[in-house]
């Protein structure tokens, strides 16, 4: 889950790093009082999950609260590289007198962590590296040792911090590997840290990603989720406990047991739908291992409920997931729906093997829905999916 930036913020004041005063709003009229707390002068930020906002005209200096309020109201509702802006924050202005870069990230590559650190800031990160790699300095991080003083002190030099801000730099890395930890992160990046003129070293922006895989050690984070902007499908997957992401553009809805069988699903699918004018999956959805019917059910749901979706690939192999269990799991959505006053309409392949693949295939069979078809291969059902959904 990605952060906005004043999320980000408030994240790394609650471990002590240091940051400037802000507050967010969402109109402009708000910008005038926000302002004046902040000593009239002010920043006004908008707060959109994606970079070069001051390039697109998304970060501005407010000179007193009257501009505030012209600036705050100049922002909102700005497009910046596809995301509407319906927040700003308001910060303290800054005596900037030099700006760094620094950041903790998971490197799946090398199966570490690593900090990334460079005197460089305030601008394109991507743009250092791929101009001036020597500029960047990588250091892992071992994950039980995590970044002692010495490993601070390591990252410092390696990045040629100044003298004068060294052990400032090596605490504030120390505070944000802390936040890093506690919080669950995948990254923590600051861009720029500033040095003031005052010789001070401030966080001045950040980005943070949590790890939703670690949901249940932190329940404060269901606070932080832009629910206005999660897709309807996939918050009502959410809340049947169903692992489900949508795709963009995709026809076939496709349901399968373990995330191995359904990948192959999807390329199997896109390669079928090749033949039938470029139709492509709608969905990953991987019911478990160890799924009922009323999670088959749920899944059916969601997926016929997808107005992209023109027709549905269930493809189950049995394990510790019995054929019968999907097989009932199906029947009982297509009854639930019908009992809903929803019409159904989408054609459903299904293809069952594994364990009692054989009475799965004859529950579907006696239930003989018009709108279920068996096939016994997951090519020729891939192939009979993308056909139904092309027409």
């Amino acid at each position: 889950m990605d952060l906005f930036e004043y999320q980000a913020r408030d994240l790394f004041a609650k471990h002590d790093v240091p940051v400037l005063a802000g507050e967010v709003i969402d109109t402009p009229a708000a910008a005038r009082e926000v302002a004046e707390r902040l000593g009239g002068r002010a920043v006004v930020k908008a707060q959109v999950k994606t970079g070069g906002r001051g390039k697109a005209g998304g970060v501005k200096l407010a000179s007193d609260p009257e501009d505030a309020v012209a600036k705050a109201d100049a922002i909102l509702g700005m497009d910046i590289k596809g995301h509407t802006v319906r927040q700003v924050m308001l910060a303290q202005t800054a005596d900037i007198a030099e700006e760094y870069y620094v950041s903790f990230l998971l490197d799946r590559t090398n199966r570490t962590f690593l900090a990334m650190a460079s005197v460089e800031g305030g601008m394109d990160i991507e743009e250092v590296a791929a101009t001036k790699p020597e500029a960047l300095a990588k250091i892992p991080v071992d994950s039980i040792e995590g970044v002692t003083p010495a490993k601070a002190a390591e990252i410092v030099a390696a990045a040629r911090f100044p003298a004068a801000v060294a052990d400032q730099v090596a605490d504030v890395l120390q505070r944000l590997w802390k936040v890093f930890v506690a919080e669950d992160a995948l990254l923590v990046e600051v861009n720029p840290l500033v040095k003031t003129g005052d010789g001070q070293i401030i966080a001045l922006d950040g980005k943070v990603s949590l790890d939703a895989n670690a949901e249940f050690r932190q329940p404060d984070h269901a606070a932080l989720e832009d629910k206005g902007a999660a897709n309807p499908l996939e918050a009502a997957a959410k809340a049947k406990g169903l692992n489900y992401v949508k795709l963009e553009g995709g026809s076939v809805g496709i349901i399968g047991n373990g995330a191995g069988l359904v990948m192959s699903t999807l390329d199997v699918v896109a390669y079928a739908g090749e033949a039938h004018g470029g139709v492509t999956p709608a969905n990953f959805l991987d019911i478990g291992g160890g799924a009922s019917a009323e999670v088959m059910a749920n899944g059916l749901e969601i997926i016929l409920g997808d107005p992209d979706v023109t027709s549905v690939f269930v493809n189950v192999f049995g394990g510790i997931t019995a054929c019968d269990a999907v097989a009932n799991g199906i029947v009982q959505a297509l009854q639930l729906l019908t009992s809903r006053g929803e019409e159904v309409t989408k054609p459903l392949v299904v293809r069952l093997d594994g364990n009692n693949a054989e009475l799965g295939r004859k529950i579907l069979t006696d239930a003989d829905h018009p709108l279920v078809e068996q096939v016994d291969t997951m090519d020729g059902a891939a192939q009979r999916a993308a056909e139904l959904a092309a027409k």
